[in-house]
């Protein structure tokens, strides 16, 4: 049986991760591609690892959202980082593991994982 408490402590925890989902965001974007393609090549656990590496660093004004097909199916899944110092970066054949990267070196570190990248 789940108490009360239990269930608040989820309630909260699911408040800040659609909170890290909402469109209109000044800072860092992250955004998955999430479409057919992209979902059937592994995007859904990439999503759920840049969400949850977001929330569990504590990494301010940087939102995580999803968008539809790109037209680069054969490189799926896709992960498009913006920010203010490097412009919109593309990320290609993601993994949980080159997720964690990037976070890592990009998001914290402000270095772009040119490796992963469209052009790397």
């Amino acid at each position: 049986m789940v108490t009360i408490a239990e269930l608040d402590a989820i309630k909260e925890k699911l408040k800040h991760q659609v909170a890290l989902r909402k469109e209109a965001h000044a800072g860092t974007q992250i955004v998955v591609c999430m479409a057919t393609c992209g979902i059937a090549a592994g995007a859904r656990p990439v999503l759920r690892a840049l969400s949850d590496m977001v929330q569990e660093k504590g990494i301010e004004d940087t939102s995580v959202t999803q968008c539809g097909c790109i037209g680069l199916c054969d490189l799926e899944p896709i992960v498009e980082v913006t920010t203010a110092k490097d412009g919109k970066v593309t990320y290609v054949k993601m993994t949980p593991e080159k997720a964690a990267e990037v976070i890592e070196k990009h998001i914290i570190g402000g270095e772009v994982v040119k490796e992963y990248t469209i052009n790397g």
